[in-house]
């Protein structure tokens, strides 16, 4: 083994010591759930569920980690084992940081006045891993609220602490992402190789939805059906992206929220104008665009804008 692999090995056995040990105990949230947090969220997401609203109102359960968050000045309850984790990494040359995702899992909805407490627990941390990005170490910490002493949800968060890779000339032909496919959206991407645009809708309720989601969140309904949408939109609000650079992308361009006529909106690249063109209001047609690279064909969907509109 070489010796740039001992030390990392040494370096994960002591990343080791840290499953299982709390980042928080007892933590408290800096708020109450109240109203007008809840409809900051609401309006940022543009989610008009009546459920958020009135009297008898929830909170999205989508929130759950915004009730735990410290903000600038921090919480109470923190225990330091992890900033000592992020700081054995900082040594080590892992000095960046990318949240990879989350997990949520929601037991009963938090109401307006609920008092949040949080336990914090370092669930796990990788192996060494190499990616993209460079190399570095996954950890994922658990997150569990309380409110008036009954487990509400969970929440996991999961970072990459990694020592950025050296640049290298730009392969001559960059691939261009891929979607994140699963079991919850297989169907949209089923029907875009195949040049559709597929919305979800609720067989209750008959709302239409997108993205797509396992259930209604209009009536909660689990059962749907989808319908396949014209293609024509407008762009509602938009993007122009400067930095950082991607491969297989060229800054600046824009990328649009299309406002689908079925009412649903999709985000998106605006095409067929310059990037300093692009206005809201603008008419577009969604068109379907085919890439090929070492993982085989990928179809995108983009929106044209219409001829005469730009």
């Amino acid at each position: 083994m070489s010796a740039r692999g001992v030390e990392a090995d040494e370096l994960g056995a002591r990343l080791k010591v840290y499953e299982g040990r709390p980042a928080a105990v007892a933590g408290v949230g800096k708020d109450p759930v109240n109203l007008p947090m809840i409809r900051h969220w609401c309006e940022a997401m543009g989610d008009t569920n009546p459920a958020y609203e009135g009297p008898d109102a929830i909170a999205p359960p989508t929130m759950l980690q915004a009730w735990t968050m410290g903000g600038l000045s921090g919480h109470t309850g923190r225990t330091g084992a992890y900033d000592e984790l992020l700081g054995l990494l900082d040594e080590a040359g892992c000095t960046s940081v990318v949240a990879t995702d989350c997990e949520q899992e929601y037991l009963r909805p938090l109401r307006p006045g609920d008092e949040v407490v949080f336990d914090t627990l370092i669930e796990s941390v990788s192996e060494r891993k190499t990616t993209k990005l460079g190399a570095g170490y996954f950890v994922t910490t658990r997150t569990d609220v309380r409110a008036a002493g009954e487990l509400v949800g969970t929440h996991r968060f999961r970072i990459l602490k990694y020592a950025p890779a050296r640049r290298t000339p730009p392969a001559p032909r960059p691939r261009r992402p891929r979607p994140v496919v699963n079991r919850d959206n297989a169907g949209f991407w089923e029907g875009v190789a195949e040049h559709r645009l597929l919305i979800q809708r609720c067989t209750d309720c008959g709302t239409l939805r997108h993205p797509w989601l396992p259930g209604c969140n209009a009536c909660g309904c689990l059962e749907w059906d989808t319908v396949e949408a014209s293609g024509e939109g407008t762009v509602y609000s938009y993007v122009v992206m400067h930095h950082p650079p991607f491969p297989a992308f060229e800054p600046p361009f824009a990328v649009g929220l299309v406002e689908l006529a079925e009412g649903v909106r999709m985000v998106s690249s605006v095409v067929g104008v310059p990037y300093d063109k692009v206005r809201i209001g603008l008419a577009v047609r969604v068109e379907f665009r085919t890439y090929e690279d070492d993982e085989g064909t990928l179809v995108l969907p983009v929106f044209r804008v219409v001829e005469g509109d730009g």
